[in-house]
């Protein structure tokens, strides 16, 4: 076990003790803006489509039921303006952290293969590629890259943390380049519904990709649109070539999202209000701390989508993250994400509205 465990690195949350400590120590509670874990209740139609399914002895499958790939694909056309998409371009995964983690190694990636993500990045990235043994490196431009050994290409729009969000042009532009080199291409676009001063577009979108999805593949999360983070519910859409084998590893290695799940899955997909109503709430939260961060002197960069504002004083992260949490909130790191973020701090809008207003208060 070690041998694994030896090539991670520290799980960066736990360098937050302190500060947490700190941050609770507050007189009126503490504000943790940190994790962007949803605080919303699941919505009622969701709620009962999950009990309604929670008599369920029998296995699930991994592919899922004819149902729920229906649900998918037809949520794939409707939202993302893909065409043509058939069960075999879809693939439920058992929540999107573990693909990331696991994705180079079920690819059969190994020493000498490279895998690159954006210099600012969800951890996970390089967390997958160590476990696999592969090399790693981070991008500005992808196309920058040396493709040599170059198997695995990720893409994060909108961006976890910095909220950035890459254009049609830009998105075309990689996508032909991907394939020019033969470079398999997976698109982090678990935020996509969560935009607010940009409309994110999928590689799935026949003006991206040309109407072909030849070396693409989107990743798909309900976590935040629906409040699901707890039921680990999301999917892949994109390449069969790619998507079969994988459900093949995934088929022995029992990867299956729960049957009560899928059926919840299912209404979440088949259902959009609930998904406006949310959105309403992260907007309205959004403005909210914007504005207080602004006056309490932050410069706030990107932020045009997701659920966090990526806000800096032109300081050192830690030095942030102690001033704020002398103010009984708790916010993440910039360094977390990469060198580049050393002077950011990454603020959810994952808090009940009375504890954002307890924030913005304590910020005025």
């Amino acid at each position: 076990m070690s041998a694994v465990s030896d090539r991670l690195p520290t799980f960066p949350w736990d360098k937050l003790a302190p500060y947490k400590k700190t941050a609770a120590a507050h007189p009126d509670g503490i504000v943790d803006l940190s994790v962007g874990t949803p605080v919303d209740p699941v919505p009622e139609l969701i709620q009962k489509a999950l009990i309604a399914a929670a008599d369920s002895p029998g296995y699930p499958t991994v592919w899922g039921t004819p149902e729920l790939r229906d649900a998918i694909t037809g949520w794939v056309e409707r939202r993302l303006g893909a065409r043509e998409v058939t069960h075999h371009h879809v693939l439920p995964i058992v929540g999107s952290k573990e693909l990331v983690a696991w994705l180079p190694t079920q690819l059969g990636l190994g020493p000498g293969d490279r895998v690159a993500y954006p210099r600012l990045a969800y951890p996970t990235y390089e967390v997958g590629a160590r476990l696999a043994r592969a090399e790693y490196e981070v991008y500005d431009d992808p196309t920058a890259l040396d493709p040599t050994n170059l198997k695995l290409l990720w893409l994060n729009s909108p961006s976890n943390p910095t909220g950035k969000v890459l254009s049609k042009a830009e998105l075309t532009r990689i996508v032909a380049w991907a394939r020019e080199h033969g470079v398999l291409l997976f698109s982090d676009e678990c935020y996509l519904e969560l935009g607010w001063e940009a409309d994110p577009v999928s590689v799935l979108h026949p003006d991206v990709n040309g109407g072909s999805y030849e070396g693409i593949v989107a990743v798909h999360s309900l976590s935040k649109r629906s409040n699901l983070a707890g039921y680990r519910a999301a999917f892949l859409a994109g390449d069969p070539e790619v998507l079969g084998p994988l459900l093949e590893i995934r088929k022995h290695g029992g990867m299956m999202t729960s049957a009560p799940t899928q059926a919840a899955v299912i209404a979440a997909l088949s259902d959009d209000e609930h998904v406006r109503i949310q959105r309403d709430r992260y907007a309205a939260r959004r403005e909210s701390l914007r504005t207080a961060l602004l006056t309490h002197g932050f410069r706030i960069e990107h932020s045009e989508a997701s659920l966090y504002l990526w806000a800096t004083r032109d300081e050192s992260c830690w030095d942030t993250l102690a001033h704020l949490a002398t103010l009984g909130i708790l916010v993440a790191p910039g360094d977390f994400y990469g060198e580049a973020g050393k002077n950011f701090v990454r603020v959810a809008l994952t808090a009940t509205d009375e504890r954002v207003q307890a924030a913005v208060e304590r910020l005025a």
